[in-house]
């Protein structure tokens, strides 16, 4: 009987006994690649997502230059020439690399054309407030002097000057005139410029484009064999009253990852990897 109640105790302390805690569950390997994948795939959208900002900040460099450009020789005022925002969107593409889509705003050029209508020799502006002064004094009227005021102190005071000064027969040749001065320091480039600003324009928006791509690449992450592509097109929405582009177009520039790769690692110099990054117009 003893015995049985020493057995039955010892059961009953067994029983009552807590449970020793479970070992805790391993990690499955496939759980832990799948986590790998996923912060790979978001730290690329935000590198993409980088790339996008770097190449918008390119396309409005272009158009900051170029507008420079033209707002120097044509003397405007700088509210003449307004645009709207570069918009980019970046795309890994399997199996070929990483893909730029690229909407360049239009470069207003209606202003320009007006004024070589109104006046080859570009002194349009001049013209015309010499046409009114005359015609004012003429006048004697008052509120066409106060009205003719108002209208002076909205154009560029170096214009105003020019055209207050009193004109002479020939002066816009003779050498040594505001006009003759000017002719002389142009050159080719400013009159190509001049002539056709959207081409101008188109150039130094893809030379950006380019020094883009080899200066803010290296972090997407581009396989030797994959492609740094970038899709340039202008926005179609243009003024009614500016001439046609008719160069406009979607300009492809893309680069071999394995160019890219010699490029960063010092193997090639800048001009040789500008001179491998492919354009075409389509």
């Amino acid at each position: 009987m003893a015995g049985s109640a020493a057995v039955a105790f010892a059961s009953s302390v067994s029983a009552q006994s807590p449970a020793a805690p479970a070992a805790p569950a391993q990690t499955a390997p496939a759980q832990t690649a799948t986590t790998q994948t996923a912060r790979a795939a978001a730290e690329q959208r935000y590198q993409i997502g980088q790339m996008e900002r770097v190449l918008e900040g390119a396309v409005e460099h272009g158009l900051s230059v170029t507008r420079d450009r033209v707002q120097a020789l044509a003397q405007t005022p700088p509210d003449m020439l307004v645009s709207d925002n570069a918009h980019v969107r970046g795309f890994r593409l399997e199996g070929y690399g990483i893909f730029f889509d690229v909407v360049v705003p239009s470069f207003e050029t209606t202003w320009t054309w007006s004024l070589r209508t109104l006046d080859n020799n570009d002194l349009g502006l001049d013209s015309a407030l010499r046409t009114l002064q005359s015609h004012v004094k003429t006048e004697n009227d008052p509120n066409l002097e106060q009205a003719l005021k108002r209208v002076e102190l909205q154009v560029n005071p170096a214009v105003l000057t020019r055209a207050t000064l009193p004109d002479a027969p020939g002066a816009r040749n003779a050498t040594g005139s505001a006009s003759a001065a000017r002719q002389e320091k142009r050159t080719p480039a400013d009159d190509q410029i001049l002539n056709d600003p959207n081409e101008a324009y188109r150039t130094e928006v893809t030379q950006a484009l380019k020094d883009a791509m080899l200066a803010y690449s290296s972090s997407l992450g581009i396989g030797a064999a994959e492609w740094l592509t970038i899709a340039a097109k202008g926005n179609d929405d243009r003024s009614r009253l500016a001439p046609a582009d008719t160069g406009s177009g979607t300009r492809i520039l893309r680069l071999r990852g394995a160019d890219l790769a010699d490029f960063l690692a010092g193997k090639i110099t800048r001009e040789d990897a500008l001179q491998r990054i492919e354009v075409r117009v389509f």
